[in-house]
């Protein structure tokens, strides 16, 4: 018999041993996330905490402070970025939301976005494929990541089973952990029949938990004493509530330096714009301080933590009280958060006379890390009467140690923790807001006469851009505010940065300063030409062809390395590092920054031969950062349980909330429960799409929820988004 003939048969012969497409059909990996990388921890909330591997910290030093971080949280991103390897080629163009999904309890599916494929080269065979969930999670809820056949490799043949009941039942898996975890996901797999895929269509899948968002602010809210409010500020112990006909001009000298140095401006000078407002007052309250000197919050179990008061910020308020005769009840008033390199001398006051003239009054704080040293005064000059100094209440500090005080120092963490970032600074402004509200509860006397002036149950919250961002929390945590506008709030706070000419700087300076760099290219003058290479959203998937991250052959084609040392590629990783604010608006159109940008917006790079000293100062002529939503239409989302027909999950798609301009996202509202009930059961999920008699026995037989029965979405209602960097914290 021929040598080709019994090679021919031999090959015939295992294809009918073997399953179908085993010989050469190419196979998924393990994705990420997954509960495979968390230790069961019983002081969290979840029951479980991140337990990601160490890196090298010798070679690696920013990876290994990085997972120091990570590994304190009690669960993942709720909108992570998810990675899913294969052992050969694919062809991108069968990776869908039909093809790749989530599915959360109640039988909830949630598609993908984002997509880019990632290829391998001859020395380096990388094939893996990065997406994001295409909407925000719930918070401390189990997940089930399906990759499904449907995914088909190069040659057009579906993905190789995955083999996980297989190893389970064959004993493949030592480790008890392991096991555990994936009898769990094999329990688990039944509820890919939501988005229409049945078990021996899987390729791969992962469970993971994603963390809690609103659990130790909660906390911490509840830890709020209150107070009162003191008007005695002036440096001669003069009261420090003035009739604004009596007011000639308020200046400001604001320190921004530490010998100290100051930079002068006006708070008020008689104008329209502040017709209606019949005092101008001058305020201060204490607010216990959680953060550190590192500007972090200590992280502490979720669940049977304690949050610790570290001390106590003794914060000024600037008041605006509308003219004419007090309400029955006080004056109504809004608070305002300022946006990001503002204060409170800035849109706040701007604000304050529209408020008025509706009779509604304005109070506003500082951002922590805003508003100048603490240095820095008033002048207050009255008419016939003396002059009135006091301080301004900055929260601004020399962090980096170069003498100056910029107009955000101090807002973000520095050091071996800053992947937290400005996390915690927005948490304590948070916290020192709702320590406000108490305030305000308590009774405000303005005026001196022993009652209170402003209502101690209107009370409202309005806030711009940062002020957006950090507001979407103070709602969705401090019930005593009764209503609020978030304005133009922005998104994730590392998609505003890198799709915004002004904040694109402070990306790829801390793109440059890791160690080792993960800037991947030669760094230009304004450290913006790092390329990530993500696509914005709804567009279709983006193979990577950007050099970076030890890939020798794409690296020496595009010259990278060439001033030592090979960068990394740039990876936009959506960190939710414990408590974080909503991420509500999608900041996806780098076209919209720049329109939106003014022609004084721009950022300053200093330094001292790079890379042995980096200083990064970002100056702009406007207040306010440039990611502002535009006009778009506003939905709201019925969700549908299980889409089980085609029908089903069209309907699905539509009521998605959609754009009229590209890669905006909108503001989407969600009951608290999906199910209404707490989770249901699987078997309850049952539907066309489990399309034999034997598939739905296997479903009903085998039904549980996804997580506890006590399982949680996000706040009802809380405000979703095509995109989210994170609820309520």
């Amino acid at each position: 018999m021929p040598v080709v003939l019994r090679a021919a048969l031999a090959v015939f012969a295992l294809a009918l041993v073997l399953p179908g497409g085993a010989l050469a059909a190419t196979s998924a990996g393990q994705p990420f996330p997954s509960n495979i990388y968390t230790t069961p921890d019983a002081t969290q909330v979840t029951g479980l905490r991140i337990h990601l591997p160490t890196p090298n910290c010798a070679t690696n030093p920013s990876d290994c402070a990085d997972v120091a971080v990570l590994n304190t949280l009690d669960g993942f991103n709720i909108q992570p970025r998810i990675s899913i390897p294969f052992s050969a080629a694919i062809d991108p163009s069968t990776v869908s939301s039909s093809t790749v999904f989530l599915v959360g309890s109640g039988g909830h599916v949630v598609g993908i976005n984002q997509a880019v494929w990632e290829p391998g080269t001859t020395s380096h065979p990388k094939n893996t494929l990065h997406v994001e969930s295409d909407e925000q999670l719930a918070q401390d809820s189990t997940y089930l990541l399906v990759v499904s056949r449907g995914v088909h490799d190069s040659n057009g043949e579906p993905l190789a089973e995955t083999t996980l009941a297989h190893d389970l039942n064959f004993g493949q898996t030592k480790d008890a952990a392991l096991k555990a975890y994936r009898k769990s996901l094999l329990d688990a797999l039944p509820m890919a029949l939501a988005g229409g895929v049945e078990e021996d269509q899987i390729a791969a899948a992962s469970l993971f938990t994603t963390q809690s968002i609103n659990a130790i602010s909660t906390k911490i809210r509840s830890q709020l004493p209150g107070g009162t409010a003191n008007f005695v500020l002036g440096t001669g112990g003069e009261r420090t509530v003035f009739p604004l006909s009596g007011v000639s001009s308020v200046t400001f000298l604001r320190q921004t330096g530490t010998a100290p140095t100051f930079t002068g401006g006006t708070l008020y000078a008689p104008s329209l714009l502040f017709a209606g407002i019949g005092t101008l007052a001058f305020g201060t309250y204490d607010s216990p301080n959680y953060e550190t000197a590192a500007e972090v919050i200590p992280a502490v179990g979720t669940r049977t933590g304690v949050p610790a008061v570290q001390s106590v910020n003794h914060l000024q308020f600037t008041l605006w009280v509308p003219a004419g005769t007090k309400p029955a009840g006080g004056w109504p008033v809004a608070i305002f958060g300022h946006g990001f390199t503002d204060s409170k001398n800035g849109a706040p006051t701007a604000v304050a006379g529209t408020l008025a003239r509706s009779g509604i009054a304005t109070i506003a704080i500082n951002v922590v890390g805003h508003g100048g040293g603490p240095l820095g005064t008033y002048t207050v000059s009255r008419v016939g009467a003396p002059s009135v100094v006091l301080p301004i209440g900055g929260r601004g500090i020399d962090q980096d140690g170069n003498g100056t005080i910029d107009s955000t120092e101090g807002v973000s963490a520095v050091g071996a923790q800053s992947l937290i970032g400005n996390r915690d600074g927005l948490r304590q402004t948070t916290i020192d807001l709702m320590q406000l509200v108490k305030v305000l509860k308590g009774g405000v006397d303005v005026d001196g006469d022993a009652s209170p002036d402003l209502s101690t149950s209107r009370i409202y919250y309005a806030g711009q851009s940062f002020g957006g961002i950090y507001g979407v929390p103070l709602l969705g945590l401090e019930p005593d505010i009764r209503a609020g506008v978030p304005n133009v709030p922005g998104g994730p706070i590392i998609e505003i940065a890198r799709l915004s000419p002004s904040f694109r700087i402070l990306v790829g300076f801390a793109l440059l300063t890791r160690s080792p760099s993960l800037y991947n290219a030669v760094p230009n003058a304004g450290l913006d030409n790092f390329n990530e290479n993500i696509p914005l959203r709804n567009l279709p998937l983006l193979v990577d062809t950007v050099p970076g991250l030890g890939d020798p052959d794409r690296d020496r084609q595009h010259g990278v390395g060439a001033t030592g040392g090979e960068p990394g590629r740039v990876r936009t990783v959506h960190h939710a590092s414990g408590d974080h604010p909503v991420r509500s608006w999608r900041q996806d159109r780098a076209e919209s920054d720049r329109e939106r940008d003014s022609p004084g917006g721009r950022a300053r790079l200093e330094s001292d031969t790079l890379p042995e000293r980096s200083r990064l100062r970002c100056e702009s002529a406007r207040r306010e950062e440039s990611a502002h939503v535009p006009d778009q239409r506003q939905r709201t989302r019925s969700d549908v349980r299980v889409p089980g027909t085609a029908a089903d999950r069209d309907l699905l798609r539509d009521r998605r909330c959609r754009d009229d301009r590209p890669g905006w996202g909108c503001a989407v509202l969600r009951d608290a429960d999906l199910d209404g009930s707490g989770g249901s059961r699987v078997h309850s999920l049952a539907h066309p799409a489990a399309s034999s008699a034997a598939s739905r026995r296997r479903l009903a037989a085998r039904g549980r929820v996804l997580s506890r029965p006590d399982s949680r979405t996000i706040g009802a209602p809380c405000v979703l988004a095509t995109n989210a960097e994170p609820l309520a914290g």
